[in-house]
């Protein structure tokens, strides 16, 4: 990533004559270092002093006697994080919960679809088209609303999670093109005849957007349950439709990142299922800080 830093040196002698004049700089580089240097000249030892904040670096030399240190402190890279699963693979749950943790900026490539749906615009209607015929959306209309939302500030500055996109080969290709790249692929591994029963049973809450089911999570009043909706595509007929096409690309999408795959187990609690997912980002983050 390409950064802009400002350099301040101020040099001075030790002996006859005065110092130089400051002087500034300002240029774009690439902000790699992790290492302790110390350097002397002509008997004459500096003090180096690097901070840095992600985009930001500032250096500043300082004469010292019969010293020389150097301190650098750096913050470590966000997570980026990619989240991955047939529909009702409980992708949101696990989402909520790693952004509560971990402060990542949820990003969920079919929310940002259902907002252009809702919205009518004509985006929208024909990715509704493709929706309700269980058949992934065309990309030239969801990877420009992804690739938007990744380089917003919030994104760039805490990190972020991608919930439910790629689903296929060629949108993986294309976010590798715009240089996304995750550090981590996570896989919700759940079996088909329980995905179909969460779907069909899933309902939401139209004034909170909350997600209930009629049997795992029903809703907590008589007023609640009798707003709640269902989605256009969570019938059993689209959701087996949905499947079969998760399926067909799931494994296309897993060879641009079967380096970094984590497959999870989804059939459990979702307690249990966290555990998994929050044991590899923990060690993912302490090994991010040690770098």
């Amino acid at each position: 990533m390409a950064a802009t830093s400002s350099c301040n040196f101020n040099w001075g002698v030790n002996g006859k004559g005065t110092p130089e004049q400051p002087c500034s700089s300002s240029k774009s580089s690439q902000i790699l270092f992790s290492s302790n240097l110390s350097f002397c000249y002509s008997n004459i030892r500096y003090c180096l002093s690097l901070r840095s904040h992600q985009t930001l670096l500032s250096t500043r030399f300082n004469e010292t006697k019969n010293s020389a240190f150097v301190v650098a402190s750096a913050k470590a890279d966000p997570l980026k994080i990619m989240i991955s699963g047939a529909p009702a693979s409980g992708k949101g749950t696990q989402c909520e919960l790693i952004t509560k943790k971990y402060g990542l900026v949820h990003i969920a490539a079919g929310d940002l679809l259902r907002a252009e749906i809702a919205s009518g615009s004509e985006n929208g209607k024909r990715a509704k088209e493709y929706m309700e015929k269980g058949q992934l959306v065309p990309n030239e209309i969801v990877v420009m609303m992804v690739k938007e939302r990744l380089l917003l500030p919030d994104s760039q500055e805490n990190g972020w999670l991608l919930d439910g996109y790629p689903r296929s080969l060629v949108q993986a290709t294309a976010l590798k093109e715009f240089g996304f790249q995750p550090d981590l692929f996570i896989l919700l591994e759940v079996n088909e005849e329980i995905l179909v029963e969460r779907v069909v049973g899933r309902r939401l809450d139209p004034v909170t957007g909350k997600i209930y089911h009629l049997k795992y999570s029903p809703p907590e009043t008589e007023e609640i349950a009798a707003r709640l909706t269902q989605r256009f595509d969570d019938t059993e007929e689209k959701v087996k439709l949905r499947l079969q096409t998760h399926h067909q690309n799931v494994e296309a999408v897993l060879l641009m990142y079967e380096d970094i795959t984590l497959k999870v187990n989804g059939n459990v609690p979702k307690e249990d299922v966290f555990a998994q997912i929050d044991g590899a980002l923990t060690k993912l983050h302490e090994d991010r800080k040690l770098i």
